[in-house]
């Protein structure tokens, strides 16, 4: 028996950083899915053992150990007593770009073993989620959402509006734990989410355009140059708003329409991987 499960990637709205505590960072963020996903696939062991298969992205040289969603599996294993599993993911999230690559692939493992061994309800696999990672909670489901704390803390919002988004992607990334030591040392600028989810609930793109904010995008473009190239050479198209996603390095405009997408994307000439995305919620049940 083998079950499919695809892990949406994310896109940071808003990200303000409202204090640390324990060497934590707590942060106000409003994010969003989009229809970029890994493909997972799994299928039952007779033991209790987890296999992996990595295949692009550069993520098949990733040692085992190192590996999250082994680990994923293994805590459902643990959790629950059941069966191991045969497990390959098939990577389409830009690594180190600030999409949650990562926790979606952990969200989508303890999905796709709770679809194996019907076991784990929504408050079981949250939990797991939570402890493996700050935002893999909020991916289990995704949507639009308001994401407090370490980010376990979700508010589902709903909007009707549909985001056009074009993203660049420089060729390397930005560290995430780098960019918050380096957030540390610079001097703070009061901003707030609100404004952003006003505009969201209300179906103003224009408004959320005019909006969007990351705290951590001035220590990231110290420590990568290109996140600031690519912000500067989005501009140039007059989108509704710009904007970098987790702590970099990709960034992205809001457009008001796809066609507004189409015609950026094919008069683009810089060095940056182009991708056009569109705000995604996807359609899981929950239990």
């Amino acid at each position: 028996m083998g079950v499919r499960v695809k892990a949406y990637a994310k896109l940071n709205l808003t990200l303000a950083i409202t204090g640390a505590e324990n060497g934590y960072h707590s942060l106000d963020s409003l994010v969003c899915t989009v229809d970029l996903f890994d493909l997972i696939k799994l299928k039952k062991r007779k033991d209790n053992l987890v296999n992996i298969e990595m295949h692009g992205q550069g993520t098949e040289s990733l040692a085992y150990e190192d590996n999250n969603a082994v680990k994923a599996a293994q805590a459902y294993i643990n959790k629950f007593g059941t069966g191991g599993a045969d497990i390959k993911i098939f990577k389409n999230i830009p690594v180190g770009a600030g999409m949650g690559g990562s926790s979606a692939d952990i969200s989508g493992v303890l999905r796709g073993m709770a679809m194996l061994y019907g076991k784990g309800g929504e408050r079981d696999l949250k939990a797991l989620a939570d402890s493996l990672g700050s935002d893999t909670g909020y991916l289990l489901y995704g949507g639009f959402a308001r994401l407090t704390g370490r980010g376990e803390k979700i508010e589902r919002l709903e909007s009707g509006l549909r985001l056009n988004f074009l993203l660049l992607l420089p060729s390397a990334g930005v560290s995430t734990a780098q960019c918050y030591r380096l957030y540390d040392e610079l001097p703070k600028t009061a901003q707030s989410s609100q404004p952003a989810a006003n505009a969201l609930l209300k179906g103003d793109s224009a408004e959320l355009g005019r909006n969007l904010f990351n705290a951590l995008y001035l220590p990231a473009t110290k420590l990568n140059g290109d996140v600031a190239t690519a912000f500067e050479e989005l501009e140039k198209f007059a989108p509704l708003g710009v904007n970098m996603t987790g702590s970099g390095s990709g960034v992205y405009a809001l457009f008001d329409c796809p066609e507004m997408c189409d015609y950026a994307q094919s008069r683009y000439r810089g060095k940056c991987r182009c991708i056009r995305l569109k705000s995604y919620a996807p359609k899981i049940k929950e239990s």
